[in-house]
């Protein structure tokens, strides 16, 4: 299929990043300074610091696989295609709630369209509006909520990572700060209150439904596979809600870089 790009808007589904940007847990956030300024050096320049998993940022697959790919390794024509965007709100999922394979397939009939092998698949939760600084409010509702966002997401299990590669999806974004399930990271050790809550709403214990073979497998399965992932995906992201359209990921050409900040794009026709 041809992209007239002339004919095409380009939306913005990366969040902002600033001072005020969180990192995942245990991560730290950026910090600015300003090292050069336009009234004494006729320039202005600034200094950044910053752990790589804050905002909208690509996980290579180094993050999680000894001598695995890393940024500067994954060709753009990876990071250009089609994906489909899976608005997963119109099936109620909410807080601490798992979503597996059942519910794109029952997204492809209501919407009759197919994911196919090599397209990308871009999640919606929803809980990009609980994003702390989700700068494209118009588009939805804003309800800014970090504990909310990080912690209380839905997410998956094994079922849907095994079902990412049978489908042959060649990498995924989700709107939220893990595209594993928050309870299946460390945010269950850092938060025993809320991993209780989640034990509740699910009504299981969290060691039964992942187990410790199973921790963080969107991340431990999928990676050494070549299947990626964006993380606190957002901004326009409402715009291209259940339809298949041409999406882009740039980083930089970061050498040995386990992660990236990167921008996040669809190419919609007019």
């Amino acid at each position: 299929m041809s992209v007239p790009l002339d004919r095409m808007r380009v939306l913005d589904l990366s969040q902002d990043w600033d001072i005020h940007t969180p990192g995942f847990a245990l991560y730290e956030g950026p910090t600015v300074t300003w090292v050069k300024r336009l009234a004494f050096d006729k320039a202005g320049g600034q200094r950044i610091t910053s752990t790589l998993h804050v905002g909208t940022h690509l996980d290579a697959p180094l993050h999680f696989q000894t001598n695995g790919l890393d940024i500067a390794s994954i060709p753009l024509s990876k990071l250009v295609g089609w994906a489909c965007v899976v608005d997963l709100t119109r099936y109620g999922i909410g807080d601490y709630d798992i979503y597996g394979p059942e519910h794109f397939e029952q997204w492809e009939r209501d919407t009759g369209i197919r994911i196919q092998p090599g397209d990308i698949l871009v999640i919606h939760t929803g809980y990009h509006r609980h994003y702390p600084s989700d700068w494209a409010a118009a588009c939805a509702e804003s309800d800014p909520d970090d504990t909310r966002y990080f912690i209380k997401h839905p997410g998956p299990t094994r079922a849907f990572a095994e079902w990412v590669l049978e489908r042959g999806i060649s990498w995924l974004a989700v709107d939220a700060g893990s595209a594993d399930h928050p309870m299946n990271t460390v945010i269950r050790r850092v938060r025993p209150d809320l991993a209780a809550e989640a034990e509740r709403k699910l009504g299981r214990p969290l060691s039964e439904i992942f187990p410790d073979e199973d921790y963080q497998i969107m991340h431990i399965l999928l990676f050494p596979r070549g299947v990626i992932h964006i993380e606190n995906a957002g901004g326009e992201i409402d715009q291209v809600l259940d339809r298949r359209v041409m999406v882009g990921c740039f980083p930089w050409r970061f050498k040995g870089g386990e992660a990236a900040f990167c921008r996040f794009v669809a190419f919609v026709p007019e």
